[in-house]
C-alpha cells in the first residue's frame, strides 16, 4: 500500500462533495463538462482494476467512494442539463 496514493485519493476525495452540492445547489450545468467527469471516472476504474488484479488492499475503497462521488456529478449534470434546456424552452 501506498500513502501516497491514499492521500492523493482522500485530497481528491475530499473535493467532490463540494463539486457536488454546487451541482445540487446551482441547478445548471454551465462550466460542468461531461468528458472531463467520465475521464476521472475511466481513472478510477483503472485503479480499482489495478488494486484487484495486483495488490488488493484498503485503498480500494477509497477508489470506489471517488467514483460513486463523481458518478453522483454525473447524474446532477445530466439533470442539470435538463433543467438548463427547461429553462432555455420556458423563456424563449
Amino acid at each position: 500500500m501506498s500513502i501516497f496514493e491514499a492521500l492523493m485519493l482522500i485530497c481528491f476525495g475530499l473535493s467532490w462533495p463540494m463539486n457536488i452540492w454546487k451541482s445540487w445547489t446551482t441547478r445548471s450545468a454551465a462550466g460542468k463538462s461531461l468528458s472531463f467527469l467520465l475521464i476521472i471516472e475511466v481513472g478510477y476504474i483503472c485503479g480499482m482494476l489495478n488494486k484487484v488484479l495486483v495488490r488488493f488492499d484498503w485503498v480500494f475503497f477509497l477508489y470506489v467512494l471517488n467514483f460513486l462521488m463523481v458518478g453522483t456529478d454525473v447524474v446532477l449534470y445530466f439533470r442539470n442539463k435538463r433543467l438548463d434546456r427547461l429553462r432555455a424552452e420556458q423563456e424563449g
